[in-house]
């Protein structure tokens, strides 16, 4: 992992072993030998081609389908999760000009999950702590809204946007998002180059565009890649109310009781929540998200 002084993200937290799995079921064993098939012959990542005529590009992207559509459980729990966590991410996405394809890099960081990675980025969206305060994030005691998916995305966003203002192409900014900006200018200056599939780069950033590709193809094209998952069978968001908070709350335990919920169902909706007690700043106003129907036994 390259650091950098203004940013590190990290990622490759659930697609970067590497590891050609096999599987028992027909279905899986099919898609894994005639894998080479599937590899599209016309394949673009935010409107912009990617060059597969390129020996070592072609290589590199059938080594992230190889690899992806055999990480079944993996894969399927991704595609479970979108379903609840995309209709948030879209359209912040959207209202900020970014394209939609970001919305794969967040897979690859994170498998769309509040994860904590060995070096200490959290969130759908892997900031570190310093890097999330730089984009507005609050990292405190109580709270920490990298896992806030909606500020963390706007948090992404800025990132995103004020990348490209360096770059003018999005595949070097999704790449700068594992290097660094400053990692990736550097690369190019020094290789002469301006494209990202002409540089060469370290093993978690020459693989990092390609697992974007990767998992984009297969998440659009589930059944042809062999994920038939039903529809009952994908996670659903839950409607919640919001309770603003604007004091603070001493026992988050003993709150969420009075709110006709339990602790562990505030912190499901509320993961950015990250001790029993919320302590406020002066003039700060928090949104807590409540089930409409509460998780109460019947």
């Amino acid at each position: 992992m390259k650091k950098n002084s203004h940013l590190l993200f990290v990622s490759g937290l659930v697609l970067g072993t590497g590891i050609f799995y096999q599987f028992t079921d027909s279905s899986s064993q099919t898609v894994a030998k005639e894998n080479h098939i599937y590899i599209p012959s016309n394949i673009h990542f935010c409107g912009e081609k990617v060059p597969i005529e390129i020996v070592d590009v072609k290589e590199r992207l059938d080594r992230e389908f190889l690899v992806n559509i055999n990480l079944h459980s993996s894969t399927s729990l991704i595609i479970k999760r979108a379903n609840k966590y995309f209709p948030i991410i879209e359209p912040i996405l959207k209202k900020n000009g970014i394209p939609d394809d970001f919305k794969y890099l967040c897979v690859i960081e994170s498998a769309l999950a509040n994860a904590t990675s060995s070096a200490g980025a959290k969130g759908f969206w892997q900031f570190m702590p310093a890097t999330a305060q730089e984009y507005n994030l609050e990292v405190s005691a109580t709270v920490d809204e990298r896992n806030h998916l909606v500020k963390a995305t706007e948090a992404a966003c800025k990132y995103l946007k004020r990348a490209y203002n360096k770059f003018g192409n999005w595949t070097l900014v999704a790449a700068s998002y594992n290097r660094g900006i400053g990692g990736i200018e550097n690369q190019l200056n020094v290789q002469g180059v301006n494209d990202y599939y002409d540089l060469y780069l370290n093993e978690e950033t020459s693989r990092y565009v390609f697992r974007i590709l990767a998992l984009k193809e297969i998440m659009q094209n589930a059944d042809k890649y062999g994920y038939n998952l039903p529809k009952d069978a994908l996670y659903k968001s839950v409607k919640t109310k919001t309770i603003q908070v604007s004091s603070n709350i001493p026992n988050l335990q003993t709150w969420a009781l009075d709110q006709g919920i339990n602790y562990k169902t505030l912190k499901y909706h509320n993961p950015w929540l990250v001790d029993t007690s919320l302590t406020l700043s002066p003039g700060k106003v928090y949104e807590i998200e409540i089930p409409l129907e509460g998780y109460k036994r019947k």
